[in-house]
């Protein structure tokens, strides 16, 4: 039995989800998500909550029980609050900034990085040094991240670089004489 599973996801107030055959779509104040769920999962609402059960006992059919609730909580939590990731810049001379739909990132390079802004996704910089990514979509928004990240990831000797704001990195010794 599933211990993720087996919880209702309960629907907050201004947030409907519908049903059609195997298709979810949750409805909120930030958006709309749908979902294609699992053919061994079945998936109703009951009451204010949606409930997920699986159809059979057999193995895939348990596995994408809990994957299936925790998606559609995630959904739910999405179309509500929204999610939000905080990017740290560190370095001299490294800056962000928004201009209309692009991410414009100065990050040590000969050139600067020009960063499109995907559908669904708000970004802002309220210090040059810092970026706030907000959406709907939980992978979304972690994708958008990563992405950013990526363009140039942090370093242990000086610490320089991109990073998100709970990361710590573990900084090396430099060279001794």
């Amino acid at each position: 039995m599933s211990r993720i599973g087996k919880y209702p996801v309960a629907l907050p107030k201004g947030v409907t989800v519908d049903i059609a055959g195997q298709k979810l779509k949750a409805k909120g104040k930030l958006g709309e998500l749908s979902l294609v769920v699992d053919n061994d999962i079945e998936a109703k609402v009951d009451g204010g909550a949606v409930k997920i059960t699986p159809r059979s006992e057999s193995k895939r059919a348990r596995t994408m029980w809990g994957t299936t609730r925790s998606l559609v909580n995630s959904m739910v939590k999405g179309v509500d609050q929204g999610f939000t990731k905080n990017l740290e810049i560190n370095g001299v001379g490294y800056r962000a900034a928004v201009q209309g739909k692009v991410l414009q990132l100065q990050l040590g390079y000969s050139h600067e990085i020009k960063f499109a802004i995907p559908d669904g996704i708000a970004i802002k910089c309220e210090k040059p040094t810092s970026i706030t990514i907000t959406g709907a979509d939980k992978q979304k928004v972690g994708q958008v991240a990563a992405e950013i990240r990526e363009m140039r990831g942090p370093e242990p000797y000086k610490g320089k670089g991109i990073k998100y704001d709970t990361e710590v990195i573990r900084r090396k010794e430099g060279k001794r004489k």
